[in-house]
């Protein structure tokens, strides 16, 4: 009997000794500051620069300038088109626009272009 229990105050040491929470040390300011930039969203804005650099880039100024780049979501980039002359042209291009912004922009992983109209600024 007295084994029994002495068995299961050793279980329950055993849980709480794993249950406890372990201090993992000062972090470095780096990673900190990195963290917060990322829930922050600081570091999408940063990135939708040079989406938009790209964009220009691979289209062109003619283009460009009727066109804009909106969010990438689940790896499709939206793009917002002035007109539908424009969204026309683009989608011709689209192939080849891909090819070009997948090779800008390596770490954004844009695998399919998706065109919509709407306000150009």
């Amino acid at each position: 009997m007295r084994r029994r229990v002495d068995e299961e105050i050793q279980q329950l040491q055993d849980e709480l000794a794993r249950r406890q929470f372990v201090s993992r040390g000062p972090q470095p300011i780096a990673e900190t500051l990195s963290q917060l930039l990322a829930r922050r969203g600081y570091a999408a804005v940063e990135s939708g620069g040079e989406r938009d650099a790209a964009w220009s880039t691979a289209v062109g100024p003619q283009l460009a300038q009727y066109s804009r780049v909106g969010l990438v979501r689940r790896g499709v980039l939206e793009i917002i088109v002035a007109n539908s002359a424009g969204l026309q042209e683009l989608t011709m291009q689209k192939k080849s626009l891909l090819t070009k912004l997948a090779s800008a922009l390596p770490d954004q992983q844009i695998r399919d272009l998706r065109f919509r109209i709407g306000a150009v600024t």
